[in-house]
């Protein structure tokens, strides 16, 4: 157990979850380890929920410009995803997504996990790049 409340943290109160899942045995190793590719989709998933919004439709992931683990994951864990759009382009958002795990082990624990970078290209129905509408 980690007594250790300095990693207890909680996210804005004025955020909300784009995503919220918990991994299962299929999504790790035999140790219980989530694999990061899986976290990867997930954050992939999360980020492009703000992105579609924005681009009033389509849009296809063009860079993972960061990606930080820094903690494991655990079958079990609770991960919040809260994504934010932080750069708009002509044809382009990039978006900030933070994942936070809460751990229900002898106590409740909430710790950030992973923060990601990503951007997204808006797409046409020939998966063509096409401009953003205006806000």
């Amino acid at each position: 157990m980690n007594t250790d409340r300095s990693l207890t943290v909680l996210p804005p109160p004025e955020r909300h979850a784009v995503l919220r899942v918990m991994p299962q045995p299929s999504d790790a190793n035999i140790h219980g380890d989530v694999f990061g590719g899986w976290i990867m989709a997930q954050v992939d998933i999360a980020g492009s929920i703000p992105a579609t919004r924005r681009a009033g439709g389509r849009v296809a992931t063009v860079a993972v410009n960061s990606f930080t683990f820094k903690q494991p994951v655990f079958v079990g864990d609770l991960l919040s995803f809260y994504a934010e759009i932080i750069k708009v382009g002509t044809t382009s958002v990039t978006i900030s997504v933070e994942v936070y795990a809460e751990r229900q082990r002898l106590e409740l624990e909430v710790v950030k996990v992973t923060e990601a970078t990503l951007t997204y290209v808006a797409t046409d129905d020939q998966r063509k790049r096409r401009p953003l509408p205006p806000v």
